[in-house]
């Protein structure tokens, strides 16, 4: 009876056990039932909440790119700023240098004009210098030609009268009578060259040793006119070619000068 009693309430406990049993495991469905079931109003907070959790995200990312471009604007109104200083200062030294070139413009101006005035008096000169170099040139050119001309007549007027013999003939004084032609002769030595050519030699056969004589005489006084001529010409001539010398010298020189300054004011 008492195995039986025991028997008895075992099965009752097992019954009682696997009723308590069923109960959790119906209380865990339906936890599990509730859990996974989402009310309307949970999914309007759900919802909320996604939202603001965006919004802030947004609002975050929104004040970062906000930051970095006020850094940039700073970073560029400090930049420009220094730029448009930098650019007034300088536009102030431009100003003074525009200041400064148009006051040296002003006075290159002058300076140019004063140039082109010396220019064209120096280009004057040299014009006024070569015409009056070519007439010295012209004078002497027709000078020296005369005294040329003049020594080598009297040098064979000279040679023949030296060879002439009284009774030679007339004709052979024509180296004489070309004399009378040179311009630098002078009338008196003209005359006493006429006044012996006048005289004939072919008479000196005829007259007296004393007669003779006074020819041979007069020839010789004509001998050393010439040569005394000869000698003065010769000097002349020389002291003409040397002042011809220093005047192509001083016109060298002078045209020399001109064409340095002439280069120097270009």
């Amino acid at each position: 009876l008492a195995q039986a009693v025991d028997f008895r309430i075992v099965c009752l406990l097992i019954d009682r056990m696997k009723a308590v049993v069923g109960r959790i495991a119906f209380l865990l469905a339906l936890h599990a039932w509730e859990s996974s079931a989402v009310t309307p109003v949970q999914k309007v907070i759900q919802l909320l909440e996604g939202m603001s959790a965006k919004g802030k995200k947004e609002k975050h990312d929104e004040q970062v790119q906000f930051a970095a471009y006020k850094q940039f604007c700073d970073d560029t109104t400090v930049e420009k700023k220094r730029a448009i200083e930098e650019a007034n200062e300088k536009i102030e030294m431009l100003k003074a240098d525009i200041e400064k070139y148009i006051s040296d413009a002003a006075t290159l101006t002058k300076e140019i004009a004063g140039h082109d005035d010396d220019i064209a008096a120096w280009t004057g000169d040299v014009k006024a210098a070569t015409k009056v170099r070519a007439m010295e040139k012209a004078d002497y050119d027709t000078t020296h030609k005369d005294y040329s001309e003049s020594v080598d007549a009297l040098e064979r007027a000279i040679a023949v009268l030296k060879k002439q013999a009284y009774n030679r003939k007339q004709a052979s004084f024509a180296q004489v009578k070309v004399l009378n032609s040179l311009e630098l002769i002078p009338k008196e030595a003209k005359r006493a060259i006429n006044a012996f050519l006048e005289q004939d030699p072919a008479e000196g056969l005829a007259v007296s040793a004393p007669e003779a004589s006074g020819y041979e005489f007069q020839s010789q006084g004509v001998i050393e006119m010439l040569e005394k001529l000869l000698d003065k010409f010769i000097d002349e001539r020389t002291v003409l070619e040397k002042e011809e010398m220093n005047s192509q010298h001083a016109f060298d020189m002078l045209i020399q000068d001109l064409t340095a300054q002439l280069e120097q004011a270009k």
